[in-house]
């Protein structure tokens, strides 16, 4: 069966999953890879889309709505005494040198850049990317420079959003094969509770196929973003469900 088909099964088929558990390590694995890209995809447009908007906006804003500032010391000094926040479209830029502003409350924030106190911030999808003026040792930055600096980022995208693409597709594979890892060690429990005559390697491939259901229904709502309530205990629940039922449709005569 081609993964295009394991794919389309998984969502659905116990049955079809446990015809799984005996092919190769590789092509389990080539499927765990191919999931996790799928399950980035709005992660990655609504950040690229934010990060190619946000950039448009905050040089607008640079150049015509920001206070006179200076950033130097890994810390950023105006005359301003409380945060100021502009709206660009369906952007926000959030201005604060005063640390009123906490970075805890960003994590519900959509489509924002906040240049705050110590840090730069940028949200979009669910995802925060921060820098900490303290990377600029000794240079001093001020609007002249942020709008020459922006201006080279701006230009420099194009390499700019495929490395931070790489870089979360590598993170989020990482989790997800941990979590297929801990899923796994959950089948052996399973295994024994079904007389199953499987093992470790087995309750693995089983389990990566396991977490298609849940990982494609996360990756749907956040292509429409909408917040699933208690979203990690449903994926996990559903992925020991898919999990247990797959165990179930192994015969109990089958050996290794």
């Amino acid at each position: 069966m081609n993964i295009f088909k394991q794919f389309y099964k998984s969502l659905y088929s116990p049955k079809d999953i446990a015809q799984f558990h005996l092919q190769g390590i590789g092509k389990t694995i080539l499927f765990v890879f191919c999931l996790t890209l799928l399950s980035i995809l709005p992660v990655i447009f609504y950040f690229s889309s934010a990060l190619i908007n946000g950039m448009d906006a905050i040089q607008d804003s640079v150049k015509t709505d920001l206070p006179s500032f200076i950033i130097e010391n890994g810390e950023m000094k105006t005359d301003l005494d409380v945060p100021k926040i502009i709206n660009k479209d369906d952007f926000t830029i959030i201005f604060d040198s005063t640390g009123t502003v906490d970075e805890e409350e960003l994590s519900n924030s959509d489509n924002t850049i906040a240049l705050l106190k110590n840090d730069a911030y940028i949200i979009s999808g669910g995802q925060s990317q921060s820098i900490s003026y303290s990377m600029l040792n000794d240079l001093t930055l001020t609007n002249e420079n942020l709008q020459e600096l922006l201006a080279t980022i701006d230009s420099s995208l194009v390499i700019i959003i495929p490395i931070v693409v790489v870089i979360i597709f590598i993170v989020t594979a990482g989790f997800k094969f941990f979590e297929i890892s801990i899923l796994a060690i959950f089948g052996l429990l399973f295994k024994k509770l079904l007389d199953v005559n499987i093992q470790y390697r087995h309750t693995w491939r089983l389990a990566a196929y396991s977490v298609t259901l849940p990982t494609i229904f996360f990756a749907i709502m956040d292509s429409i973003k909408t917040v699933v309530p208690n979203g990690a205990l449903l994926h996990w629940f559903v992925a020991l469900m898919m999990l247990f039922l797959t165990i179930k449709e192994i015969p109990r005569e089958e050996k290794k």
